[in-house]
């Protein structure tokens, strides 16, 4: 009777062992795409964040970053751990689990928390947005020490076909505009539809985009898709890793079992 129970519990730890380690593949690899996206947010998308006066879509896309890399040094630590079946190990990688489940949640949080100031169906201009925008464009744009903002607004102009932030009236009130170094432009060459040397100074909408509208509801719109896609990525790969948190006890446990 003790050899049927002592095969029984062995078949069943290497159930574990297996489930576990495939698992951890799996994980790893969610790892990877969850430190892909955050490193994607902040290396292409790093301009338009120097147009938001809030940190929390910088703070958002970096707990990504930091728990995608943990999750891929943990998913080699749960592999380690699951073949060699050591019970530290385990307890390791088990509150390391638990550590990247909770800063998941966080982003998860913050990105949705982010979401919600931009209401549907009918969404209202973000407050953020609305008030720091056109302060950015008028008061920073081709001012120096603002060479990020600069880059980041000729960016916006052109990829969203857009000028100024509510319009193209807008750049009436900015300080560069009305300095002798605009060389006569009304409008940034970023403006234009087809962008050349000095193409700013004439504000026709033939030639420039000016009944698209500003790059305020565009640059919301924006934000909104990719705080969508942060959110489900931090939130879904938390929720996945509540099995690795089961799988881990029940091999703990299992394993303990078998050193008595």
């Amino acid at each position: 009777m003790g050899e049927f129970n002592e095969k029984k519990t062995t078949c069943g730890t290497v159930c574990l062992k297996y489930l576990l380690f495939t698992y951890n593949c799996c994980f790893w690899l969610a790892g990877l795409a969850v430190m892909a996206v955050g490193i994607w947010t902040l290396a292409l998308k790093s301009d338009y964040i120097s147009l938001l006066a809030s940190g929390t879509y910088l703070a958002t896309a970096y707990i990504l970053v930091v728990a995608g890399t943990v999750v891929m040094v943990t998913g080699v630590l749960g592999c380690c751990a699951t073949f060699k079946e050591r019970r530290n190990l385990l307890r390791l990688y088990f509150i390391l689990l638990l550590i990247i489940f909770l800063l998941e949640i966080i982003a998860g949080i913050l990105a949705y928390a982010y979401y919600q100031q931009f209401p549907a169906p009918q969404p209202q201009l973000n407050t953020e947005l609305k008030e720091n925008l056109k302060d950015t464009m008028t008061k920073r744009y081709h001012q120096p020490g603002h060479e990020a903002v600069t880059s980041a607004v000729d960016q916006l102009q052109q990829e969203f076909h857009c000028c100024g932030s509510n319009n193209s009236q807008d750049w009436r009130d900015s300080e560069w505009i009305r300095s002798q170094e605009a060389g006569g432009r009304v409008v940034p060459d970023s403006c234009c539809k087809t962008v050349v040397a000095l193409c700013g100074q004439r504000d026709h909408a033939s030639n420039i985009y000016k009944v698209e509208g500003g790059c305020i509801t565009k640059l919301e719109t924006f934000i909104q898709e990719h705080l969508r896609v942060i959110g489900a990525v931090g939130i879904g790969i938390a929720c996945v890793q509540v099995f690795g948190m089961i799988f881990t006890c029940c091999l703990y446990r299992s394993l303990k079992l078998e050193h008595y």
